[in-house]
């Protein structure tokens, strides 16, 4: 699932975006003040009255963001009215600015806030709770937004400051974290965090230089935006309604249910998981089960092909929108003086391009026997099971006999597995696994903060004095009619001394976790597959990071100011949970009596965790490869064409190559609407220092409970307190002692005697 992280001042994608820089603009802290009374629409003209400014809830004092009652109409008036007043804020600062924290860092950051707040609330209900019109408002104000952002990243005062501060004779009484924000050292490239970013967005440029620079990302944003929408309208317009039985024999009763339910929705008012009418989308929860359990391979092959071309033809095509998105990254990387927009993408990354592609190569190579072993073994069980599709299974026939040969290998059934998973028991085990790992509690606080949906739950983050530490919503049900797909982490509000409350020393951070997972379906509670399970903790992880911060610096708390390559790593640590013995059983009871995972089940999922590891890992890898491709060696308007590019790439990454009309780029969000452009390879990075974390434990013994502790604690304390406040390497030698090795990794996929 990933990160699914999406930051509020680009397109609500699945990631973090880094168009802006990070520490001028990714910052979401905790109150909001008015605007000036002054700044009316009578006064502006810019500001015509949808809805009264002083009811405006986008501009009250809030302490939590007023996500029930925000619709479309707030949007332009509440923006507009904002932007005029931050716009006379940042006129005075560059009138009056001078290179100390006071002067300049402390009125930067709540310039910062106010707008990363207001525009942060539209954009997460955008992605949650969309409308055509909500849509529409964003649209309209987007580029007025942009254009104050590009203002604020290439204000030469500012700029300047941040220079000075750096050549002062004051440099070496900072603290680590405040010279971090200044100045980043990574390796023998020593960059300004401020003024690098300053740079990557565009100051440095001349003046009609920097007139194209920013019309190229008043584009981009607005093409980003365009394709998020089109892959959630092609994903919503796809319907399939069954009517006979028999065509969808071998699904089982979960996934019948929620087909049930999803035609109900759709007016067919007797739907019945018994008796359908059963209504079939591209929504994850359904288009899975279809894949998994359907005999019916003509379905199979229709769902498939579908969600293959998803956002490919008619008037949500995304290919042309790929092409100019792609074209105007490399203008951008030519005027910024790079070579391509790869180089752009590492210059705020641990990695560099030829370490991204050496760490793919490696893992690629290792992976490869193994995944070409996957599909001969599934071919031989096929064929021992009688299909006639036997020696010629393709992609509609992988997922299908994958589960019947784990089934048959492991003898586990996910769908059996289900009733051990309720939603609550999950999420009570994680929550005790946090209080034995980090000394945190985590306990319901609902009604305290205002939700976007009654299925919204608001949790409080204790420490060991019960004193709160911080704050998270959780969003866990797939809703296609208006959500996303996908599951993402993230930032409401950032720990921040500059935006503590009066009486306060410190703003508490505020997190937001979404998934997709299944729904309840009639009495009975959401039941999870073992991977919804992961992608729980998955997020979690992230959210930890958020929100058990020790930095008071809010530029660089938390997540922020993190290289987006190191930034999984807290998330894919917390994976691992999931195969601990007393962790699983912990959060493995049965719904209904309450019983116990049985321990022969739980040693079978043991042993499946390292199932058709190569092809997993191939998966991953081609995205991977795809991405630096497109982002390096590509030619927009070349003899090349992207689906060229992908095919090629797929000869070294897919054992059953691609079909000639395969399209998932046009649906691939990572790096077209989200903060994964020529950073996809991320994944594989941080799952190298996730895995060497997790490794941490084993040898202190997972069932020595003082030494989980301890290392528990030294892992809250480096990894999960120090933010971006200390480069992530140094951060991750505090932890484990040396410096990371691929070696776990290898090790928990099965794959170390295929890669020695």
């Amino acid at each position: 699932m990933g990160l699914f992280r999406y930051f509020h001042f680009n397109p609500p994608t699945f990631l973090k975006s880094n168009t802006y820089p990070i520490s001028f603009y990714f910052l979401h802290f905790l109150s909001v003040s008015l605007p000036d009374p002054t700044c009316t629409a009578s006064n502006s003209p810019s500001m015509a009255s949808e809805d009264s400014l002083s009811s405006n809830p986008l501009l009250q004092n809030f302490n939590f963001p007023p996500f029930d009652v925000v619709d479309a109409r707030h949007v332009r008036p509440g923006i507009r009215a904002l932007l005029h007043q931050l716009e006379a804020e940042l006129d005075q600062l560059e009138k009056t600015v001078e290179p100390s924290w006071p002067k300049l860092v402390e009125p930067l950051e709540k310039i910062i806030d106010r707008l990363s707040v207001v525009w942060g609330i539209i954009n997460h209900l955008k992605a949650v709770k969309d409308t055509p019109e909500l849509r529409a408002a964003i649209e309209e104000v987007q580029p007025e937004k942009v254009k104050f952002q590009l203002r604020l990243g290439q204000s030469k005062p500012i700029y300047s400051a941040f220079k000075s501060i750096r050549e002062s004779s004051d440099w070496n009484t900072l603290s680590e974290a405040r010279q971090r924000l200044i100045c980043a050292n990574c390796g023998v490239r020593v960059f300004s965090a401020q003024i690098k970013e300053a740079v990557l967005s565009g100051i440095a440029l001349d003046d009609d230089k920097r007139e194209e620079f920013n019309k190229i990302e008043q584009e981009l944003e607005k093409l980003s935006h365009k394709f998020s929408e089109n892959v959630l309208d092609a994903t919503k317009k796809f319907e399939k309604l069954i009517t006979d039985k028999k065509e969808i024999e071998g699904l089982p009763p979960s996934a019948l249910g929620l087909f049930a339910q999803a035609a109900v929705s759709k007016g067919n008012e007797n739907a019945t998981a018994d008796t359908g009418p059963w209504l079939i989308t591209l929504d994850a929860p359904s288009y899975l089960p279809v894949m998994q359990h359907a005999k019916n391979r003509a379905l199979r092959e229709e769902v498939y092909r579908a969600y293959l071309s998803r956002a490919s033809s008619g008037d949500l095509d995304n290919t042309a929108i790929i092409d100019q998105i792609l074209k105007l990254r490399l203008e951008k990387a030519k005027l910024l003086g790079y070579s391509n927009y790869a180089e752009v993408s590492m210059a705020t990354k641990m990695a560099t391009v030829e370490k991204a592609d050496e760490l793919l190569e490696k893992l690629r190579s290792a992976s490869w026997a193994p995944a070409v072993q996957d599909i001969e073994d599934l071919k031989s069980f096929a064929k021992n099971q009688g299909a006639a599709e036997a020696d010629s299974l393709t992609h509609w026939d992988v997922t299908f006999w994958s589960e019947r040969l784990r089934e048959s290998k492991y003898d586990i059934n996910e769908e059996e597995l289900r009733p051990y998973f309720s939603l609550p028991k999950v999420m009570d085990g994680l929550f005790r696994l946090a209080k034995t790992l980090f000394g945190v509690d985590v306990v319901p606080a609902d009604g305290v903060a205002p939700v976007w949906n009654s299925d919204v739950r608001f949790y409080c983050v204790k420490d060991s004095s019960g004193n709160p530490t911080a704050y998270f919503y959780f969003d866990p049900y797939s809703r296609p009619s208006e959500k996303r797909g996908g599951a993402w982490m993230d930032e409401v509000f950032s720990r921040s001394r500059v935006m503590a409350q009066k009486g306060s020393s410190v703003r508490l951070p505020v997190a937001q976790m979404v998934c997709n997972q299944t729904p309840p379906v009639g009495d009975k509670p959401s039941l999870m597959t073992f991977r919804e399970v992961e992608t729980v903790f998955h997020e979690f992880g992230h959210a930890l990071q958020h929100m058990l911060t020790k930095e008071d610096e809010g530029l660089v708390s938390g997540i922020r100011n993190i290289e987006w390559d190191a930034v999984e790593l807290p998330s894919q640590f917390m994976e691992n949970w999931c195969y601990h013995r007393d962790t699983l059983m912990s959060i493995a009871k049965h719904y209904q009596t309450g019983e116990t995972l049985p321990e022969d089940v739980y040693k079978k999922l043991l042993a499946a965790r390292t199932f058709r590891a190569g092809s997993l890992s191939l998966r991953q890898l081609k995205f991977a490869t795809v991405d630096l491709e497109l982002h390096t060696k590509y030619v927009p308007g070349g003899t090349e064409s992207i689906y060229d590019v992908d095919q090629r790439v797929s000869i070294k990454t897919q054992v059953i190559p691609p079909l000639p009309e395969d399209r998932f780029l046009c649906s691939f969000s990572h790096i077209f609407a989200g903060g994964y452009a020529a950073g996809y390879y991320s994944y594989k990075w941080a799952e190298v220092l996730s895995a060497d974390a997790f490794s941490a434990f084993e040898d202190a013994g997972l069932d020595d409970i003082k030494a989980v502790k301890e290392t528990g604690q030294r892992f809250r304390n480096t990894i999960l307190a120090l933010g971006g406040g200390k480069a992530p390497l140094q951060v991750f030698v505090a932890f484990r002692g040396r410096e990371p090795s691929p070696e776990p990794l290898l090790r928990h996929n099965g794959l170390l005697a295929a890669s020695a």
